[in-house]
């Protein structure tokens, strides 16, 4: 079962196949300039059968002391999994239509609840060639569990103890690393030692994802047990999903990310 990318094409099979494993389908489609993006986009027109799964209201917790988009509480969203008629034997696939910025923090955050047959829409909505649907209806609910986790986490303090010594990759884009341009949070810059690997840089011109060999190429360097990062913590899980595309090793992941860092003065900033 696919665990890291699918095609539109595996998922119209995927939808299609009768007496298969039922595939399920998130739309996560969202905007942090507007936040009723997602649910009016949703309304107009989605892949049949597919829920939509809101940044802030589902996929995070209220913005505060862990930052713009803590980590939702677990069995908060085991509960709207179950309502969204998710089951554990069942392949989910998560798309937007920013790249995969969203859906791969759906994607992360599934394997943080120990399910392993999750996947990215490869191209987003835009790869999807089949009608779309209105129904914005509930299915009968799932039976959704919480097991052991699949993913890596690594927390502040933890970050601040081993600096200089871990290979922390940031997810935003030069110009918000370098501190020359801030539109978000009150505070430009980065973690020291961090280097800039924007999420963009996993795709192609056309939105794709690079090759397993490209993106090796990209991250390989980074050593054994990289720490991914961005802003809040959500394109992180991009750089997150194109390691495991790659076939690399599975990196931790700095939830709070640069506007939970910021929050404590005391801890080391560039510039």
């Amino acid at each position: 079962m696919p665990d890291t990318i699918v095609s539109a094409e595996q998922l119209e099979r995927g939808l299609a196949a009768p007496g298969a494993a039922t595939w399920r389908v998130l739309d996560c489609r969202a905007s942090l300039a507007d936040l009723e993006h997602g649910r009016r986009v949703f309304a107009q027109g989605h892949i049949p059968g597919a829920q939509h799964a809101d940044l802030d209201d589902d996929l995070a917790k209220p913005a505060g002391e862990g930052g713009r988009h803590p980590l939702p509480d677990p069995v908060a969203l085991v509960a709207k999994l179950c309502a969204w008629g998710i089951s554990d034997a069942d392949q989910l696939v998560a798309y937007d239509d920013a790249g995969g910025a969203f859906a791969g923090r759906a994607w992360w955050l599934l394997r943080w609840l120990g399910h392993e047959q999750v996947a990215v829409l490869d191209g987003g909505l835009a790869a999807w060639r089949g009608e779309l649907s209105q129904d914005t209806s509930l299915p009968s609910p799932g039976r959704f569990t919480r097991r052991t986790s699949l993913v890596r986490v690594v927390e502040a303090d933890a970050i601040v103890s081993e600096l200089g010594a871990l290979a922390l990759v940031d997810a935003r884009a030069q110009p918000r690393f370098d501190g020359r341009e801030e539109p978000i949070d009150p505070v430009a810059g980065h973690i020291p030692g961090a280097v800039c690997l924007p999420f963009q840089g996993n795709l192609d011109d056309a939105g794709h994802f690079l090759s397993a060999a490209e993106l090796r190429e990209r991250f390989d360097s980074l050593g054994d047990d990289p720490v991914c990062y961005c802003g809040s913590g959500v394109t992180a899980a991009h750089n997150v999903l194109a390691m495991r595309i790659a076939g690399l090793p599975e990196p931790r992941l700095y939830p709070g990310s640069w506007s939970e860092w910021i929050l404590d003065p005391s801890r080391p900033m560039v510039p």
